[in-house]
C-alpha cells in the first residue's frame, strides 16, 4: 500500500481571499513504512505573506525570491501523489489550497480526488477521541511523538510528525525507513533559493506496487475496530 503524507504552509488561511502555498512536504509510505523518498519544495505565491501566517511558519517573502512558482512543478507534484492514499491531517485545508492553485493555472483535472484518494487524519483522531484536543501538537503529545526539534511549522517537519501520529494511530508501528540510506530520494527543491532541479525523479510509475483494496467485509471490521478504540481511548492530553 503507497500513502503520502503531505503538508503545506500557506501566506494565510483562506484560498478564497487570494492566498497561496508557498511550501509542499510529502513523505511516502509503502506498506506502512518511511521509503526515504519525499517531495518538498518552497513555492513564490506572487503576492504578500500575512504577518499572522509567517509568525507560524517563519517564511518570509525575501526567502522565496528564486522560488518556482505552482504551476512550474505541478506535474512533478501530482505525479508523486498518483494514485497514492494522501494521509493529511485536517485535509479540507490543504485540499482546497491545492486545488485552488491548480484552478489558477488551469488545470485539466483541478481536483484531487481525480489523482489520489484523502484520509483526514484529523477527523479520524475525533472519531478515536472524541471530546479531546486533536491537533497535531496535542496527538503528539498524546502518542508519545517527540517534536521538541519543531522551532516553527514547516510542511516537511509536519509530515514527518504526521506519519509517526499516524502510524501510532492506526497500529503502534513506528515510521521504519525500508532504505536506511536517504539520499537522493528527495523530490523537488530543497530549500527557497535552490535552483528547481529536473532530474533524479523515481516515476510513481516505475513503482510495481501492488494494490489490494479491502473488502465490504474488511472495510466493516475495520470500522468496527475504530469504535472499539474509540470507546477505550481516553487518555488525557
Amino acid at each position: 500500500m503507497r500513502q503520502i503524507v503531505l503538508d503545506t504552509e500557506t501566506t494565510g488561511l483562506s484560498p478564497s481571499q487570494g492566498h497561496r502555498i508557498i511550501e509542499i512536504g510529502c513523505l511516502e509510505l509503502v506498506d506502512r513504512r518511511l521509503t526515504g523518498r519525499e517531495f518538498h519544495c518552497f513555492l513564490h505565491p506572487d503576492r504578500e505573506i500575512d504577518e499572522a501566517a509567517q509568525r507560524v511558519h517563519g517564511i518570509s517573502l525575501d526567502d522565496l525570491e528564486t522560488a518556482p512558482r505552482f504551476a512550474e512543478i505541478a506535474d512533478e507534484f501530482l505525479l508523486f501523489i498518483a494514485e497514492a492514499e494522501l494521509i493529511i491531517h485536517n485535509a479540507d485545508f490543504d485540499v482546497g489550497f491545492i486545488e485552488y492553485e491548480l484552478k489558477l493555472m488551469g488545470h485539466a483535472q483541478p481536483k484531487v480526488t481525480e489523482h489520489a484518494s484523502v484520509l483526514d487524519t484529523l477527523a479520524l483522531a475525533r472519531r478515536m477521541h472524541p471530546g479531546q484536543r486533536n491537533s497535531l501538537d496535542a496527538l503528539c503529545k498524546r502518542y508519545e511523538v517527540d517534536a521538541s526539534n519543531r522551532d516553527v511549522h514547516g510542511a516537511l517537519i509536519d509530515s514527518d510528525l504526521l506519519s509517526r501520529v499516524y502510524l501510532a494511530m492506526t497500529g503502534g508501528q513506528t515510521a521504519l525507513s525500508l532504505d536506511a540510506d536517504t539520499e537522493g530520494g528527495r523530490v523537488g527543491g530543497g530549500h527557497a533559493g535552490d535552483d528547481h532541479p529536473t532530474g533524479g525523479l523515481q516515476h510513481a510509475r516505475d513503482l510495481k506496487l501492488v494494490v489490494v483494496k479491502a473488502t465490504k467485509e474488511e472495510a466493516a471490521a475495520h470500522d468496527a475496530l475504530l469504535e472499539k478504540i474509540a470507546s477505550i481511548s481516553q487518555s488525557p492530553d
